[in-house]
């Protein structure tokens, strides 16, 4: 029965996740939830892991969620589930891109979408800081080492695209992350 709800929960995420992995965080957060496959607590720290291994987030935290439960056939199935709506999408829209791509209608869908993708991005962003400073006793704990990094980062990736004019590489601001998490942490 596991396996079933693993493809089926899945399934449901790859086929109603729009605005990528930041954006599908919200629903997989409520599907895992409401199986209970995962406290809050858990899945905060999956996210955070998913973030920081190579790969897609949706990707990531399907192979994760269901190895925890289910071992490696429920890895596979979560993951099957979230990759085979995309596949199968992409695979249709490549048939029809010659005729539609071009039609000012589609363009327009296109560019009313954008707005709610960002929209979804920044409250899951809320979300996990408010959730991270309030904690799981409801009590204001913000942790300093967390904000003096965040902070840290910001500048690094903002002083450095202000005077090279240029974006700070993302991999170089991985490495120095988990550095300077090792050294506080």
């Amino acid at each position: 029965m596991i396996y079933l709800e693993l493809l089926w929960a899945f399934l449901r995420v790859g086929l109603f996740a729009f605005g990528g992995a930041y954006g599908a965080i919200p629903l997989i957060r409520d599907i895992v939830l409401s199986y209970n496959w995962l406290t809050e607590d858990m899945f905060t720290y999956f996210v955070a892991v998913c973030e920081s291994t190579p790969g897609p987030i949706m990707v990531n935290m399907a192979t994760y969620i269901g190895s925890s439960q289910a071992g490696f056939r429920g890895a596979v199935l979560a993951t099957t589930g979230v990759v085979l709506p995309a596949f199968v999408i992409i695979i249709v829209i490549v048939a029809l891109m010659k005729n539609l791509i071009g039609n000012k209608y589609v363009q327009a869908v296109l560019k009313g979408i954008l707005p709610c993708f960002v929209g979804i991005i920044l409250a899951t962003g809320i979300y996990f800081i408010a959730n991270n400073i309030l904690g799981a006793a409801g009590k204001i704990m913000i942790d300093w080492k967390a904000v003096i990094l965040t902070v840290l980062l910001f500048t690094l990736s903002y002083g450095y695209q202000h005077i090279k004019k240029k974006a700070f590489s993302p991999i170089l601001l991985i490495v120095f992350s988990a550095g300077m998490g090792m050294l506080l942490y």
